[in-house]
């Protein structure tokens, strides 16, 4: 009798243990599934080749501050208003991927403004871009993602007092009107922008954007003097500023910023 519940006991161990091996398997085999985050804007947030560097959109840098449970899908493209990036077809394949939990990033302005007849082909009144963005945050939501409106970021733009100067009254107007009407989170990085330039003072702000002379470096030979696109540094910039704003408006995806683990090495008497 003895022998018998021994071998019992072997067997129920040993099922016990080819039930977890093959609960372990499962969990390998069906990975949990990644928070997607479209961004979804002009040229201040998208991606950049090689061969235009320095230049960076803040959607570059924003991509590393999250965790492996976190995937990125920057979709924003340069000299793209709200009007064109529909006309084009550049929307309509993200609403048909989005799925439950993803979150689509919208900061347009920029060229919806541009009103000039060289740009006609991109300008977007006032009611036209706020009738585009009701347009991403109701397909959003129909698929039960979250919709997050950011205000344009500003461009370096100083009066002769040395004070940053609004650089989109309308349109950032109507990103909160929307926001508002639709209960949608609003990052202004319009404002946070242009009170770090305050901040920096007209030289300084300098230092965030493309204002190179010339042979100054080998992408631009004859040097570039552009107050609306960041370098690295400057895409940086805003993408913590964004970054901060989540973390202080509680929103969810917050939770999977990267924290850092890594303990001071500087010797205290040396602080």
């Amino acid at each position: 009798m003895a022998e018998n519940r021994i071998i019992t006991r072997c067997i129920t161990k040993a099922k016990g243990m080819a039930i977890t091996t093959m609960l372990l398997s499962m969990a390998f085999a069906f990975p949990s599934k990644k928070i997607k985050v479209y961004m979804v804007g002009d040229s201040t947030m998208c991606l950049y080749p090689t061969k235009q560097l320095p230049i960076n959109g803040w959607g570059m840098p924003f991509a590393n501050y999250f965790d492996s449970t976190v995937r990125i899908d920057n979709r924003a493209r340069g000299g793209r208003s709200t009007r064109t990036f529909l006309s084009e077809g550049r929307w309509q394949p993200i609403a048909d991927s989005l799925e439950e939990g993803d979150y689509v990033l919208i900061q347009f302005g920029h060229n919806d403004e541009s009103s000039q007849p060289q740009y006609a082909d991109r300008y977007t009144p006032v009611p036209d871009y706020k009738t585009n963005l009701i347009k991403f945050i109701t397909e959003t939501r129909s698929k039960k993602a979250i919709p997050l409106l950011i205000t344009p970021v500003s461009r370096r733009n100083f009066d002769r007092q040395g004070n940053a100067k609004e650089t989109h009254v309308e349109y950032t107007k109507a990103v909160f009107e929307i926001a508002y009407q639709y209960k949608v989170p609003v990052i202004d990085l319009d404002k946070m922008s242009r009170e770090l330039y305050q901040q920096m003072g007209p030289d300084r702000a300098k230092w965030m954007f493309m204002e190179l002379d010339s042979a100054e470096h080998p992408n631009y030979p004859v040097g570039r003097h552009d107050n609306t696109h960041f370098n690295e540094f400057g895409a940086r910039r805003m993408a913590e500023l964004v970054i901060n704003d989540m973390k202080q408006q509680h929103i969810a995806l917050a939770e999977h910023i990267v924290t850092g683990t890594n303990k001071s090495n500087v010797n205290n008497a040396a602080k």
